[in-house]
């Protein structure tokens, strides 16, 4: 008989959820429950899954949902014959008490080892028993599936309530008050959280049709939902009305405006609503007077509107708010978001104006009474630290202007975070040092670096504008890892708490974007001793962490392991030469003769490690008594001063090309020379050409990290 087959779909009716997880709430949701199902063979790999989530709900839709999963044989292995079956073939009692653990009946032996299968198992004979377990059905199974879809979900914090009875008690999101499970229009009989399936679900809380909302199908539901509740019920389609809506009040606002981007909030936004309805406001112009980044940081914050910018980027008095409720008249709607919208702009323009009060440069000394880390000291320490390292760096970069630049912007970089605009947005940090520093009549220079201090913020953000940046940025994630680093507050696993990994990429990043002449080994030798006896020197471990995380970097750009190996093994100390070294090491790799000269180039390392005592790169030419020793010596005078030439040069990708020529030579010394002759002079003679091999072979990679 064919098992009945529809579509499944599942829904959990709840109060207000937490809008920031909404979306990977509704996610995990869905996909826990297709796995789950799945898993069961309740339903096939190809079966498409499609999640909703919406304020007050999260569901799923999942296609070819079987009524119940079909049998399957099962073959178990029960234990050794030797353990099983006594001297006459009968099953012993170790045998008879497994079989009955299996609900087995043991009560005809004859008709029991009849039914018992020998098969090989290692070095002896096991054996096997066959059955067919029937499959689960889908009451079952989703029962299954749904407990464990809700004990998965990634809640950010659980609430407790208690049910109707008033007794007992259930932790979850937020508080359920309906569920559903339909497989095609048979509603499935299961229970979650005190409640027991059904068909009825509600809609808008004031624009829905009718309340309670009956669904006839599974296939159904986001239709239903549409006309009779006023709610979109995907994620995705609500989020792409809102930009649909959002885009068309642009238009009619005109002048080239368009609303501001940000993914994280359109997310939010969409958690929020379930029928969205976009309505243009305003507020005066005058608070235009306040830097735009505060004003868009209140309304993008606070109010959760979309600032409107016009066609060169700059914040306009309009905005745009994503309203869940559609009247016929919105007036009210709109001046009720302006009324509330105002005393926030008022209080952005309050915070500025009283900042512009005070000279950045007067709120440094306040920095010594604000506590960075218990270990490192305060802000004000922490400023003379990165103030002493920028100075070193600037020093190595440029004249005594830059160094005088770095030095300002390094003091005055952390001034803002005693401002009150700062104190109310901490995410303005950097950004009102620069506008004050402006106020007070510094340079564009200086003002830059203080907002760039912290970049790169994040992957993809933009680097520091100007060398003053680039040195207080150093500087300021330098002294960082190496304060962090000397007390021990390394990361581990998964966790990061102060960021470690991304101040190190941002190190690394600004090196090789910006092509610094400067030393990776010499920049943490300069950042060390400004912390004078607080930490112990975590020079091997940091260096260790720097390259690590450039591999990790250089892997995820497209370069394969055995490259970045290759390059990273030498630990170039000039960050911005490793592209051009990777490059050079890909073009090499392409060439006909590199497999078999990186094959020999891990001998030559495996054969110089095992020697005795260090080996010198020399050679004594009147000990070479060997025809293939002698050409290979002959070959490497030949090819090693262009090799070399190149390199010096920066031309890593001629240089490693010049020693392709080397690979008949090398071939035939390994052919035709003992390495380890019994003569000790001629051994020692032979161990230093290799070794003056290794030496032109290893200038730009270790290039026996390309061997298979």
């Amino acid at each position: 008989m064919t098992t009945r087959t529809a579509n499944l779909l599942v829904e959990l009716f709840v109060e207000e959820l937490p809008p920031k997880a909404l979306k990977t709430l509704g996610e995990a949701f869905g996909r826990v429950l297709a796995d789950q199902l799945r898993d069961q063979g309740l339903v096939d790999a190809d079966a498409v899954l499609t999640p909703y989530a919406s304020p007050r709900r999260l569901a799923a839709h999942l296609s070819g949902v079987r009524a119940k999963a079909d049998d399957r044989a099962v073959q178990l292995k029960l234990m050794p014959v030797a353990v099983g079956l006594d001297a006459q073939g009968q099953p012993t009692p170790a045998l008879l008490k497994k079989l009955t653990s299996l609900g087995v009946d043991t009560s005809d032996p004859a008709a029991l080892t009849a039914r018992l299968r020998r098969q090989p198992d290692g070095k002896a004979e096991a054996l096997f028993w066959d059955s067919v377990v029937a499959g689960v059905t889908l009451d079952v199974g989703l029962q299954k599936a749904l407990d464990e879809a809700l004990r998965r979900l990634p809640i950010p914090k659980v609430m407790t309530y208690q049910l109707a009875d008033g007794w007992s008690s259930v932790h979850f999101v937020r508080p359920a008050h309906g569920l559903v499970a339909l497989h095609g229009d048979q509603v499935v009989p299961v229970q979650a959280l005190g409640l027991t399936a059904g068909r009825h679900t509600h809609g808008h809380r004031f624009e829905a049709a009718r309340d309670p909302i009956e669904l006839p199908h599974a296939d159904a539901y986001a239709e239903t939902l549409a006309r009779d509740g006023a709610v979109i019920a995907s994620f995705a389609e609500r989020r792409a009305e809102i930009q649909r809506q959002l885009a068309q009040a642009a238009a009619r606002v005109g002048g080239g405006c368009r609303p501001i981007e940000d993914d994280a909030l359109l997310d939010e936004v969409t958690a929020l609503v379930e029928r969205p309805n976009v309505l243009v406001c305003q507020f005066e112009e005058t608070f235009l007077e306040v830097p735009q980044e505060c004003l868009i940081l209140t309304m993008k914050a606070n109010q959760k509107y979309f600032p409107l910018l016009d066609a060169q980027g700059r914040l306009t008095h309009r905005f745009l708010v994503v309203s869940n409720i559609t009247p016929q008249d919105p007036s009210a709607v709109i001046a009720g978001n302006e009324r509330v919208v105002r005393p926030r702009l008022a209080d952005a323009k309050f915070f500025y104006d009283q900042d512009r009060k005070r000279p950045l440069e007067s709120r440094v000394l306040g920095l010594a009474k604000v506590v960075y880390h218990n270990q490192l000291g305060t802000q004000g320490e922490r400023v003379e630290r990165v103030g002493a390292i920028a100075r070193a760096i600037a020093a190595r970069l440029g004249d005594d202007t830059l160094v005088r630049q770095a030095d300002l912007a390094a003091l005055l970089a952390k001034a803002d975070l005693l401002t009150d605009m700062v104190g109310e947005f901490p995410e303005l940090q950097g950004i009102m040092g620069a506008y004050y520093a402006r106020h007070d009549g510094l340079d564009d220079a200086v003002a830059d670096a203080i907002e760039d201090h912290y970049k790169p913020r994040f992957a993809g953000d933009d680097l520091p504008r100007n060398p003053v940046g680039l040195c207080v940025a150093l500087a300021d994630k330098l002294e960082t890892l190496v304060g962090l680093f000397g007390i021990g507050s390394l990361p581990t696993g998964d966790k990061d708490p102060y960021a470690l990994r991304r101040h190190a990429l941002g190190v690394v990043r600004m090196l090789i974007e910006r092509d610094l002449p400067l030393d990776l080994p010499a920049l943490i030798d300069a950042a060390v001793p400004v912390f004078g006896d607080r930490i112990r020197d975590p020079r091997e471990a940091l260096t260790a962490f720097f390259y690590d995380r450039l591999a990790v970097n250089l892997r995820e750009q497209g370069y394969s392991a055995q490259e970045v190996d290759a390059v990273l093994a030498l630990r170039p100390a000039q960050l911005r030469e490793v592209p051009r070294r990777l490059a050079a090491v890909r073009a090499f790799a392409a060439l006909p003769e590199a497999p078999a000269l990186a094959a020999a180039n891990k001998r030559v390392t495996n054969i110089l490690r095992k020697a005795e005592a260090a080996v010198q790169p020399q050679v004594d030419p009147a000990r070479l008594v060997e025809p293939a020793e002698q050409a290979l010596h002959q070959a490497l005078q030949a090819v090693q001063p262009a090799a070399d030439a190149a390199y010096a040069a920066g031309d890593y990708t001629a240089s490693l090309q010049r020693l392709a020529a080397l690979k008949a030579p090398v071939d035939a010394f390994f052919d035709g020379v003992m390495v380890n002759a019994d003569d000790a002079a001629l051994r020692a003679n032979r161990l230093g050409l290799l070794a003056m091999l290794h030496q032109a072979m290893n200038r730009v990679a270790d290039l026996s990290r390309l061997a298979a």
